[in-house]
């Protein structure tokens, strides 16, 4: 029986890593085929020359920190995938009241997904947007992804970036919005067609709630702050 069970073991350990070489082969072949089109570096200064591209610089802080808080809240130690994010993701799966509901992808990967517009969901997928993920980190600074991340992500009511949103939804430029209107809009690129402030207003609060949440938890508020900026009209 002891034999048994162990030739059952190694057949399906077998198994395993024929499929992990298997997906992981088709993954880097896609994420080979991408770079020859159009190299990250050459996508990056396509985004970064757009009349419409906010540099970091001229992004507010608080938009910075909510939207790291809530995206991907060890954005500064990984080197652009988080495997310690992606077991808390799981975790958040099966206990949603002790974890805040997250996502495993992280910021440079949300980044190069939109980049290069990798939309439909499979594990092929996710294995090229690993590679690409690793050649932004390795080609940008950690501010350089973050603006590119808040320029090209969706902010719902088909504004995409922070300059449309901005302009958008509050009639503003990006530097001048508010610090309760930047919570607000580091809370829609989750789900923006759920969030959208045209016709889910009050989810995108209940939204806000959760970054303000992760913010306070991440050091970047007090409770007091929170509480209050969550009172601050918007409009």
């Amino acid at each position: 029986m002891k034999k048994l069970f162990r030739s059952i073991f190694v057949f399906l350990l077998v198994a395993l890593v024929a499929i992990v070489a298997i997906v992981g082969t088709a993954g880097y072949r896609r994420y080979k085929d991408l770079t020859a089109q159009t190299p990250v570096q050459a996508m990056v200064a396509q985004i970064e020359a757009s009349p419409d591209f906010v540099p970091y610089e001229q992004l507010p802080a608080t938009l910075i920190n909510a939207t790291v808080s809530v995206e991907d809240r060890r954005f500064f130690e990984h080197g652009g995938v988080d495997y310690i994010g992606i077991v808390r993701a799981l975790l958040s799966q099966v206990f949603p009241d002790v974890f805040v509901q997250s996502g495993g992808s992280t910021i440079t990967q949300q980044t190069v997904k939109n980049m290069y517009g990798m939309f439909t969901s499979s594990v092929t997928r996710k294995v090229a947007e690993i590679f690409l993920a690793k050649d932004l980190e390795r080609d940008c600074t950690k501010e350089q992804i973050l603006a590119l991340y808040v320029n090209i992500i969706n902010y719902g009511d088909g504004y995409t970036g922070i300059k449309e949103a901005a302009n958008g939804y509050f009639w503003k430029e990006p530097a001048a919005l508010s610090e309760a209107q930047c919570t607000l809009l580091a809370g829609i690129p989750q789900s923006p067609a759920n969030f959208q402030l045209s016709d889910h207003y009050d989810a995108a609060k209940r939204r806000q709630r959760v970054v303000l949440d992760t913010m306070v938890d991440n050091g970047y508020l007090s409770e007091a702050q929170a509480d209050a900026l969550y009172e601050t009209p918007v409009f």
